[in-house]
């Protein structure tokens, strides 16, 4: 059975990687959607496990998808799941740049060969940051995330978002 990894932070879920995370598992037995901290970026809008439940949310339609989460290298843990290839979704030119250095990095340490996949049009310009920052001023996202996500944005940000 082949298996792929589809990692992210997905702070919050986007339609945009539930389009990568649908479009994988027609061609993969197995996708495990690995939840990770970034440690590049400042502290989380929603815990792990918020992450991890939205996830499962978006995905339940899905028979073959595993919501996992991890800390450290994404490599030691495509290997520790069985994972035969990583699967990452290119918005532009730039995510290109960047998501080859890692791959090549992945394959080097590995062995494991990431795939590409483009996104669809629709969501080309679509980030969890901008999201985030929509959602932070009262902007509708309804049309960019699933509903549970976009009714936790409402929420995380009448409550205010985490210190």
């Amino acid at each position: 059975m082949a298996t792929a990894l589809c990692p992210g932070s997905f702070d919050p879920v986007t339609l945009g990687h539930l389009d990568i995370i649908e479009r994988t598992a027609r061609h993969f037995d197995v996708v495990i959607v690995a939840v990770i901290r970034n440690p590049q970026k400042s502290k989380s809008l929603f815990s792990l496990e918020e992450r991890q439940q939205m996830l499962k949310e978006g995905t339940a339609h899905l028979s073959n998808i595993r919501i996992e989460f991890f800390k450290g290298l994404l490599v030691e843990f495509a290997k520790d799941q069985g994972a035969d290839a990583i699967v990452k979704g290119l918005r532009a030119v730039s995510d290109f740049d960047y998501e080859l250095q890692m791959a090549q990095m992945n394959q080097s340490l590995s062995g494991i060969d990431t795939f590409f996949l483009a996104t669809s049009p629709q969501y080309s310009f679509l980030s969890s940051s901008l999201v985030r920052e929509v959602a932070r001023y009262g902007g509708d996202v309804s049309s960019l995330v699933p509903p549970v996500v976009a009714a936790r944005l409402v929420q995380r940000f009448k409550e205010g978002p985490p210190a």
